[in-house]
């Protein structure tokens, strides 16, 4: 097999949670470039329709969207067979929806708490468990999860949010030891800091650059950045990696203080 035949997705279908913009419409742009079907979901048709055009802009691929709340156990598990029903099978599953209420640990609601957990970790095992069994059937597949440096270390009032993103890192391992006889690696990269809505709305300027410092590259990422990983996790490039964390982080974790 040659080099660029170990990327090539032509042939599969790619799955991507919150695949209307940033990090995860830029993995679903960089599944598409390499010849994947694509279905993205978010809770938006307007945002999904507009996503679908740009990662399929030039491209001679099939680009789907399906509108789901991803705090809705029942959308969740809806938005497996409605993907199922169109494409037949999904070979690569990005669970990349998510969100983040900062809070310190004695200022948590119960309700945000409530809502992060759902968003963040029990919507990965709900999807994950409907869509494993027709890759365990066809002994190949590929789930992504997408944590965070802050799920590896953390920061101040980022409680809920941390707590999730540790969580992936747990059920990604676990599941990989469920799913290595049947050739499905399970894996999860932790981002650093990109320049996604969420972080860009969430920080103030002191923030953001402290973020920058932080990292040995001196700057935010591009979401573009994040579509080599993912194609590595996602193609038979990566087939021998299962269980792992990839940190894409600018070099964050490099220092030590």
């Amino acid at each position: 097999m040659s080099m660029s035949s170990m990327f090539d997705l032509s042939g599969r279908v790619a799955l991507v949670t919150g695949g209307s913009k940033g990090l995860g419409k830029a993995m679903a742009r960089g599944f598409a470039e390499a010849g994947a079907r694509v279905v993205i979901s978010s809770r938006h048709e307007d945002d999904l329709a507009k996503a679908a055009m740009e990662i399929g802009d030039g491209l001679d691929v099939d680009v789907e969207y399906v509108v789901t709340d991803m705090n809705d156990r029942a959308q969740v598990k809806q938005l497996a067979d409605t993907v199922l029903a169109k494409m037949t099978r999904v070979d690569i599953l990005v669970n990349n929806a998510g969100s983040n209420v900062p809070q310190a640990i004695d200022e948590i609601e119960d309700a945000d708490w409530d809502n992060i957990l759902e968003l963040n970790l029990t919507s990965v095992m709900v999807l994950t468990r409907a869509l494993v069994p027709q890759m365990k059937a066809r002994k190949w597949g590929r789930v992504i999860h997408i944590s965070s440096v802050l799920g590896v270390g953390s920061k101040e009032a980022r409680n809920s949010y941390s707590a999730t993103k540790s969580a992936l890192l747990g059920l990604a391992r676990a599941s990989a030891l469920d799913l290595g006889s049947f050739n499905v690696t399970v894996n999860c990269i932790a981002p650093g800091p990109f320049m996604t809505d969420l972080p860009m709305r969430l920080l103030n300027e002191e923030q953001k650059q402290q973020f920058v410092s932080f990292t040995a590259l001196g700057r935010w990422g591009d979401p573009r950045e994040m579509a080599g990983p993912a194609l590595l996790l996602a193609s038979d490039a990566g087939s021998y990696i299962t269980g792992a964390t990839l940190l894409v982080d600018g070099g964050a974790f490099a220092r030590a203080l």
